[in-house]
């Protein structure tokens, strides 16, 4: 068990490892971390920053010398960056937890193995295997890349055995998944985090509308039957129990039309569609984190309040955020993310809609998102 006074390292330099950075700072603990830009957002808040490339081995040496733990802010870190640290100091989430996210066929294999439901998929190696993928699966499909895919990226829709060929090549001709369209009635997904003693707490389900590929809202408690809440609850501890998982975890779901719940992708860390933890819950997906990494108790992870988290991304940015029009109602808590360059599409900061009942709170965050000239407003 690692108390406040040890230090806490961190691979990755986005916004989750800065959120991590002060949630670890804030509860007494130092923090180092590893990315290779030297305006990482986690690095502007962390004790020390070391400015190098994730595979440099002097600064993963200085990192294993230094840390207590070491834990990951996203998935496709090299993984044998964390072999090197894991021989040398505590690392969480485990190598083989990563491996199995880092590769969609890995991760639907594994989630079906511990009992879920997935689409449709064909495993894609090369192009010799376009025509019995296609076979297996048909139109209309989705083909996704096994590696590097995130928010939107790396995947293309098809209707046809050449618009799969010619999907193949635009994403470089990397090995793949072709899966199958299934009648979605809603997104939802799971946070959880789980200790080394095998003790879980899991956060509210979370309701996720996505605006080209990348999440947009996030709605707290989700619009489901308890029933419903319940299995994918159910269903993302089992995943998180089968891997022997330490850390915070997040597993996706498709909500079907005719009511069943399909497993979508899981990501070892932190998550976007967590974030409403930040405000609405008793402990956050970080505090977790800490608190998971350094062998501790898991905290409360109830919710406090209705919430509706919505993404600020770049393109508000183009001329100039109104922030007065977000931050005159009581109930919005804005959390910026120190990136110093706004682009279209770049996740810049989020904000929280808290009220005391959740229709209210969807309607602050239509009217804020109005105000900021987000999008088309949130659906039904």
């Amino acid at each position: 068990m690692l108390l406040p006074g040890a230090t806490l390292g961190v691979v990755g330099g986005g916004q989750l490892g800065r959120m991590f950075v002060i949630a670890a700072r804030t509860m007494g603990y130092q923090v180092v971390v590893l990315d290779p830009d030297i305006a990482s957002p986690a690095g502007q808040m962390a004790d020390e920053h070391l400015c190098a490339d994730y595979r440099d081995r002097n600064a993963l040496q200085r990192m294993a010398e230094t840390c207590d733990a070491v834990t990951t802010e996203w998935e496709n870190v090299p993984a044998e960056s964390m072999a090197f640290l894991a021989q040398r100091c505590l690392v969480a989430p485990a190598a083989e937890a990563l491996a199995v996210a880092q590769d969609r066929l890995a991760e639907k294999t594994r989630a079906r193995e511990f009992g879920c439901t997935t689409a449709p998929f064909a495993n894609i190696e090369d192009a010799g295997d376009l025509l019995h993928a296609w076979s297996q699966i048909g139109a209309p499909a989705l083909l996704k890349t096994r590696r590097l895919g995130y928010d939107g990226k790396g995947q293309a829709r098809v209707n046809s055995l050449d618009e799969l060929v010619a999907a193949y090549e635009q994403l470089g001709s990397v090995p793949c998944l072709l899966e199958g369209f299934l009648p979605l009635e809603r997104e939802v997904s799971v946070v959880l985090a789980r200790n080394a003693l095998g003790e879980i707490a899991i956060f509210p389900v979370a309701e996720n509308q996505h605006a080209h590929g990348i999440l947009d809202i996030s709605i707290v408690p989700a619009r489901v039957p308890d029933a419903i809440a319940a299995q994918a609850r159910d269903m993302a501890g089992k995943i998180a129990q089968g891997l022997n998982y330490v850390g915070v975890l997040a597993v996706e779901f498709f909500v079907l039309q005719d009511g069943r719940i399909v497993f979508n992708e899981m990501a070892p860390r932190p998550h976007n569609s967590g974030h409403y933890t930040l405000d609405a819950t008793a402990c956050d997906q970080f505090q977790q984190q800490v608190r998971a990494l350094c062998g501790l108790p898991l905290g409360d992870p109830r919710l406090l309040s209705p919430v509706v988290m919505v993404n600020l991304l770049g393109d508000i940015w183009a001329h100039g955020p109104r922030w007065l029009e977000l931050l005159k109602h009581p109930g919005v808590h804005l959390h910026l993310y120190g990136k110093a360059e706004a682009r279209p599409g770049r996740k810049m900061g989020h904000y929280n809609c808290l009220a005391p009942t959740l229709e209210e709170a969807m309607a602050l965050a239509r009217t804020t998102r109005a105000a900021l000239g987000i999008g088309i407003g949130i659906g039904n």
